[in-house]
Parts: C-alpha cells; structure tokens; sequence
C-alpha cells in the first residue's frame, strides 16, 4: 500500500508542489504544506500567523542590536570588482568553497567569517600579507 499525500482541501499535494512556485524561484518543497493558501496570504495575514506561533518570536531589539551580520563573500568580491577565480586566488581561498558560499550550500565557519570580515576592511593588506608568505623559488644550481 502506498502513501499518498493530499491537502485538507483533497488537492493531491504531489503533483501540485512539483508544478506551483513562487515566481521564478524554485519548486516549493512536497512537505505537505498547503502552499496555495501559504501564497494567497497577505503580508498582514502571515505576519499575525508568525507572531501566535510560540517558536517564531521575533527578537527583542536589545538581543538584535547584540547581533552581528555575517560577511556577504559575494558582496565583499563584487565591491573589489573581482571573479571568483581573481578573488578566490587573490586571497588563497578554494573556488568551490566560495561559490558554495555564495550559492548559499555552505555557511563559512567562524574562522572563515573572521577572514572574510578581514577581507572586506583591508582587502589591499591582506593580499599583501599573503603574498610575502610565499617563499621565493629556490634557483637552481646545475653542475
């Protein structure tokens, strides 16, 4: 016997999370929300919805003025005018790790976040501080 998903309204929710979006953004998940409703919610409507759901408080403003925003890596290489590739050789990081970063599949992790906050306030100095890190290449002496 096989599950088969449908909303209280008898829709089957399969086929309808597979074909209903939110405009050009991916395909909503098969969760077995009722995403037509959720998307015919006013801005008003989902607003009183997330305030009488316990686990979906707002924050105080004392606990968001204490909070700090994460480094944006797209943002910090857009402002310096670089591709990927410059950004990620200029400042010795892994293609794939900063495009997933930028594509939002990873978060940096602490050190990473404190490199990337670095990055955005002194890009200039710290290509220069990696760069004196590289050794010179030893010339060869042949007999």
């Amino acid at each position: 016997m096989s599950k088969h998903a449908t909303s209280r309204d008898g829709v089957d929710v399969e086929n309808r999370a597979a074909t209903l979006t939110a405009g050009d953004e991916a395909p909503l998940p098969d969760d077995g929300t009722d995403w037509e409703r959720v998307l015919a919610m006013s801005d008003d409507e989902a607003l009183h919805n997330a305030l009488g759901d316990p686990d979906s408080q707002p924050l105080p403003p004392e606990q968001l003025a204490r909070m700090r925003r994460a480094p944006d890596p797209r943002a910090i290489r857009l402002r310096l005018g670089l591709t990927q590739e410059a950004f990620a050789r200029r400042f010795q990081i892994a293609i794939g790790t900063l495009r997933d970063w930028e594509q939002g599949v990873h978060v940096p992790d602490s050190a990473a976040t404190a490199y990337l906050r670095v990055i955005a306030q002194d890009p200039d100095g710290v290509a220069r501080a990696l760069a004196a890190s590289i050794p010179e290449p030893v010339a060869s002496t042949r007999r």
